[in-house]
């Protein structure tokens, strides 16, 4: 093991200990030092860096950046075990993050993405695609935290979820309405039936009692998105899970511009509800959706016709 594959191991465990995940970080910066390897490097230089970064050349200049940033991490702390180790600027491979608008499911839709979950050869993987799905759908979760619950995790008296799994490491609760809590009861009955004996503690099952892995959810979504008639909806190739969080915060929105509530002041509850660091990334929901900006522009327009 060389000193820069040690020190790699060191701090992946110190950012771990963190709280960090580290999922992407951890393949990428070991194709860094296998790249810095090839050059006959023995630290980190901002030239051989860049090189890096912008590997393949065709990729989107947010992704150089992104790679770049996991390098910088990386040689900060490595700066302060080998002072020689160079620490790429912050203003190097400037980019623009492009959002593209999310893809709101109608109710139809959902019931049909579900459907073809219910649809799937085996009666545990069906039980538990259809039931995720509509738990994304019915609290906005992401599908990290819905796929990481463990059956602890999860009141089916008191009818919530105790997320542990959250992208910002914030615990928080989420109170389920009624139907969700009684789909996850029927849910259970189910696995129990054809798991008895669970491999993990998770609340959800797969093949052989397993946790269902993230990776093989989505290519299993891709495959219902297909069978479900919406290959190609959207501003992407197709809807992804993640559209499906997007689409309770528009619709629930959409409800209180509806019911007249004042937004501003409902706005926090919502944005702890989906987990989020401050209410500021609840507001980009507001103006993804046409239907959501028109609503707007009518209350402002009523409002400038009062003034």
């Amino acid at each position: 093991m060389t000193a820069l594959q040690q020190a790699l191991g060191d701090y992946l465990k110190l950012r771990r200990g963190l709280g960090y995940e580290l999922e992407r970080d951890e393949p990428q910066l070991k194709q860094f030092l296998a790249f810095l390897e090839q050059a006959g490097a023995e630290r980190i230089t901002t030239e051989l860096a860049l090189r890096w970064a912008r590997m393949p050349a065709n990729q989107h200049p947010i992704i150089w950046r992104r790679r770049l940033s996991m390098v910088r991490q990386f040689a900060r702390y490595l700066a302060t075990v080998d002072p020689e180790s160079e620490i790429p600027s912050k203003d190097l491979l400037p980019a623009h993050q492009p959002r593209t608008a999310p893809y709101i499911y109608t109710p139809q839709e959902i019931a049909q993405l579900m459907a073809a979950a219910r649809s799937m050869r085996r009666p545990l993987n069906a039980a538990t695609y259809a039931t995720v799905i509509g738990l994304l759908a019915s609290t906005g979760l992401r599908l990290r935290e819905a796929l990481a619950l463990d059956r602890a995790d999860v009141d089916l008296e008191g009818g919530a979820l105790d997320i542990r799994a959250s992208k910002n490491h914030r615990q928080r609760e989420v109170v389920l309405h009624p139907s969700a809590t009684a789909a996850l009861e029927r849910y259970a009955q189910v696995r129990d039936q054809h798991c008895p004996t669970p491999a993990t503690a998770s609340f959800f099952a797969a093949g052989w009692g397993r946790r269902p892995v993230k990776t093989v959810f989505w290519q299993t979504f891709r495959v219902l998105i297909e069978e479900a008639g919406l290959e190609g909806r959207g501003h992407r190739v197709r809807p992804r899970p993640h559209d499906l969080r997007h689409t309770f915060a528009v619709r629930t929105l959409i409800n209180w511009y509806r019911c007249g509530e004042q937004i501003d002041r409902k706005m926090p509850a919502l944005s702890t509800y989906l987990g989020h660091v401050s209410p500021e990334s609840t507001y980009w929901y507001l103006q993804s959706v046409p239907e959501l900006q028109c609503l707007v522009s009518e209350r402002l327009e009523r409002i400038e016709g009062l003034s």
